[in-house]
Order: C-alpha cells, then structure tokens, then sequence
C-alpha cells in the first residue's frame, strides 16, 4: 500500500490493546492522534523508542496529542513489554500487519545490508478531523520523539 501523505484522510482500524480490549481510531475523533509503529516489543532499538514516548507523554497529552504504539506482536508480548517498562499509553496487536499495510507502514526495507519485508518504523499523526497532519517513514528509534516534537512545535 502506498504511504499516506498530509491531507489524507487516515485509514480507521480497530486492534486489541495490550489489555486485549479494542481501540477504534475513528473514536478517538476530536483528539490529535499520534500512532507509531515499530516493529518488535522488547528489542532494544523498540524499547528506547518506547521509552521515549512514556517520558514525553505528559507534555504530549498537555498539548493535545494522544499516543498509539502498533506492532505485529501478540496481546500477551505487549502486555508484559507494557508492565516491564511501565509504559503508559496503548500499544496495539497487528499480527497479521493488516493496519501497517493500510498505512504503509509495512513492506520491503533494508536490513543492514539485506532487503527484507516488514515493519517500517513509522509515525503518522493523525488530527482531530481525522486527517494525516504529519507522516513519516524510515525512522530511526533513537532521536525519533525529539524529532516529532520539534516538528509538531512542542518544546
């Protein structure tokens, strides 16, 4: 599928929480929605980017964003990756990476050298119309938050 870009309008989905309770995108409707994905809980590059959306949240949410992390990982792995980092935002199951396809964020990359397909770590944020108001793909976990919130203009 191709990436969405600014303007679109963002593909809704419904996915189980680490909690196994569903999260529908188009009830977060009124609310800046920022949905990363990443492509395994646990993994080191996975869990400093995870961090570093925890220790950003609270001024995340002060200016009005909410938080979505989506991965291929089971209910389970993603509910003992929440506890183990005291993560405090849903991440999301997409084991059949349905969702990332839709939004691009699933396809061929380069490994270290070698092509292979699979998650593209990406963000995507959505507005409170529903609409893609930043995307970006082929991101570096590192750095990445500090990124998003100079271009969304939070200090």
């Amino acid at each position: 599928m191709a990436r969405l870009d600014v303007g679109d309008l963002a593909p809704d989905f419904t996915l189980q929480n680490q909690d196994g309770e569903d999260v529908t995108l188009s009830t977060l409707r009124g609310s800046d929605v920022i949905v990363y994905f990443y492509p395994a809980a646990g993994t080191p590059g996975c869990t400093r980017q995870a961090r570093d959306f925890r220790d950003s949240l609270g001024s995340l949410v002060d200016h009005g964003y909410q938080v979505l992390g989506v991965s291929p990982d089971t209910v389970s792995k993603l509910a003992a990756f929440t506890a183990l980092e005291n993560l405090t935002y849903p991440l999301l199951a997409d084991p059949e990476h349905q969702v990332m396809e839709h939004w691009g964020a699933w396809g061929e990359k380069n490994v270290y050298g070698t092509k292979t397909v699979g998650v593209i770590r990406s963000t995507v944020v959505v507005g409170a119309d529903g609409k893609v108001s930043l995307a970006r793909y082929n991101v570096k976990a590192t750095g990445h938050v500090a990124m998003l919130r100079k271009a969304l203009g939070i200090d």
